[in-house]
């Protein structure tokens, strides 16, 4: 179900983009063209949990996890909205899915509060041409950085919850899995919503694969 519920939106996803392709800025058309050659990419990447036992267990998470859910008040941190991903129905935001789905989506919120950080200091002339190259490998530390601490605080506070795969390899293969549907599912969403930002999700599914755009 992991993978039919995947390649099925990379089809849906991939096609909308495909047939929005002419809207787009030349810029944006370029990182698409390039995502649109990854399509195969995409397919295989979710095919590695067809041949992986999993033995972790599902249950019912959060299902629209970002840090726009989570408040701070000072001393310490509300997560919010536990109804789910609005854009599905109530009968998808009740099934039961690996905790892993939500690691997946605050880690995609890290890549877009930088990106759009990154951008808008690129778009408003804060950042000289000659310092782009630097400031996006700034960028690029911090979402290393706070990804890799925000992995370990929560595998080291569950690891000894059930819901967590038992080896260091099932817990990549999910991960992974997550990781490009939820780049695939933003890109569907600003394609249909606000196609501003439709850069952000092109570059994380090239990012996530491990593509150099330029």
């Amino acid at each position: 179900s992991l993978y039919q519920y995947s390649r099925n939106l990379t089809g849906q996803v991939f096609l909308l983009l495909k047939n929005r392709l002419p809207a787009l800025s030349p810029d944006t058309q370029a990182l698409a063209t390039a995502v649109l050659s990854q399509h195969d990419a995409c397919l295989e990447r979710f095919q590695l949990v067809l041949n992986q036992k999993i033995t972790a267990l599902r249950i019912r998470c959060h299902g629209d996890y970002h840090l726009g859910q989570v408040l701070y008040t000072g001393k310490d941190f509300f997560v919010i909205d536990f109804e789910g991903d609005p854009a599905r129905s109530l009968n998808e935001r009740r099934m039961k899915r690996s905790p892993l789905r939500d690691v997946a989506g605050m880690l995609q919120s890290f890549y877009y509060a930088v990106n759009v950080a990154l951008d808008s200091e690129i778009k408003s002339g804060m950042s000289q041409p000659e310092h782009h190259h630097q400031i996006q490998q700034w960028a690029e530390f911090w979402y290393r950085w706070v990804s890799t601490t925000f992995v370990k605080a929560y595998l080291t506070t569950a690891i000894h919850d059930s819901f967590l795969p038992q080896t260091q390899q099932e817990l990549e293969v999910l991960l992974n899995n997550y990781l490009i549907e939820r780049a695939i599912h933003s890109l569907g969403r600003e394609l249909t919503n606000r196609a501003t930002h439709v850069n952000i999700p092109l570059r994380r599914i090239l990012h996530v694969l491990e593509i150099n755009p330029d």
